[in-house]
């Protein structure tokens, strides 16, 4: 073998082992991670002081507007409260409803909770729709629109004046019931449902029983109805019954309805108005149950009463008093010169009882 090839050779042969190579190859990965570890701390360490300095800028621009609105807007007495409108529609007294929304004059208007306010006057009996609004720079504006109340409701069978019943409550169309500290003279001439008794009535409250509801429709659909609305104006519905209803109207006339197809009912009770009306006749009492053959009868129409009261058909026999003789009273002297008793007057057999009144006739007079 020449001297070059030997030379070749020994530049070919490998300087390490497999050994050598990989203890070289863990060390060159040590070195590169740590570098990399390294890299990523000061990385971090810079995000999280950027971090923390924007927090600290937006903490002072917070604090710092904090302070100039507490100083600008909620302790400046140019804003605070001086007036307070209170818009109704109803009987809702200015106190009752200041009160009920705690809320007064001198407050900072700033510090006003629009939304309690109209929470707390909306959950007033009487409230059916309120809105709140503010105005700058010391105004606050109220406008509470009031329940109507279209029925006056209580669980007595009989009552005299709902006016000063503790049982007797407002209700509107609803069935929100309601107890009114100021009551107004159309409040009396309101329907009255009796006898609801299935179910406890308390002012705020909404009526769940079913003859409740049935009586409020029947009083709805009664004063949309154009045939009924002026010849049939309900007073009275009795519920205590169960199945039906009991209505009484402005002329005594009693109609018993069922608690099902109220506008089929009110229907035959047009047809029966209207044959009232053509036959000059006052409906008194019809059931409303019966599908065929309705039970109805005919009342008296009032002229007809008020014609025989002035002029009676038959003239009344007026009886005039006499005056009867009383028994003779006179002394009688007795023997011996002294004045006796007198004894009771024995009535003559042949003589005829007087009569103590006769009839006269009465001159007839305008």
């Amino acid at each position: 073998m020449s001297l070059g090839q030997k030379k070749s050779r020994s530049r070919n042969r490998r300087v390490s082992n497999v050994r050598q190579r990989r203890q070289q190859h863990l060390l060159d990965v040590k070195v590169r991670s740590r570098g990399a570890t390294q890299h990523r701390i000061r990385r971090a360490m810079g995000v999280l002081s950027r971090v923390i300095l924007l927090a600290a800028l937006l903490g002072a621009v917070y604090a710092g507007a904090r302070e100039a609105a507490r100083r600008l807007f909620f302790e400046n007495p140019d804003y605070q409260v001086r007036t307070i409108e209170l818009q109704t529609d109803g009987t809702l007294q200015r106190e009752q409803v200041l009160k009920e929304a705690d809320l007064r004059e001198g407050k900072n208007i700033f510090k006003v909770n629009l939304a309690r306010v109209h929470d707390r006057i909306q959950q007033l009996p009487q409230t059916d729709e309120v809105q709140v609004v503010r105005k700058l720079p010391g105004e606050i504006d109220i406008r509470v629109v009031e329940r109507k109340p279209v029925a006056w409701i209580t669980s007595e069978k009989e009552i005299s004046d709902p006016f000063a019943s503790d049982a007797a409550f407002l209700v509107d169309a609803r069935g929100v019931l309601m107890k009114q500290k100021k009551l107004l003279p159309e409040y009396l001439g309101l329907p009255l449902i009796l006898g609801s008794s299935s179910e406890a009535l308390e002012a705020g409250k909404v009526v769940e029983s079913s003859e409740a509801k049935t009586a409020l429709e029947l009083l709805r659909l009664s004063a949309r109805s154009p045939a009924t609305a002026g010849r049939f104006q309900i007073r009275e519905i009795d519920v205590s019954k169960g199945y039906c209803l009991l209505v009484t109207d402005k002329n005594h006339a009693r109609v018993t309805f069922g608690f099902n197809d109220l506008e089929t009912q009110l229907r035959r009770l047009e047809q029966f108005l209207t044959y009232c009306d053509d036959s000059k006749q006052e409906l008194g009492t019809v059931n409303l149950l019966v599908q065929r053959n309705i039970p109805v009868t005919f009342a008296e129409r009032p002229a007809t009463v008020i014609n025989d009261t002035i002029e009676p058909a038959v003239e009344p026999r007026v009886m005039k008093a006499i005056p009867v003789h009383a028994p003779e009273t006179r002394l009688r002297q007795g023997s011996g010169g002294r004045e006796t008793a007198p004894s009771a007057a024995k009535p003559r057999a042949n003589s005829r009882a007087l009569p103590k009144a006769i009839p006269t006739q009465r001159r007839k007079t305008d």
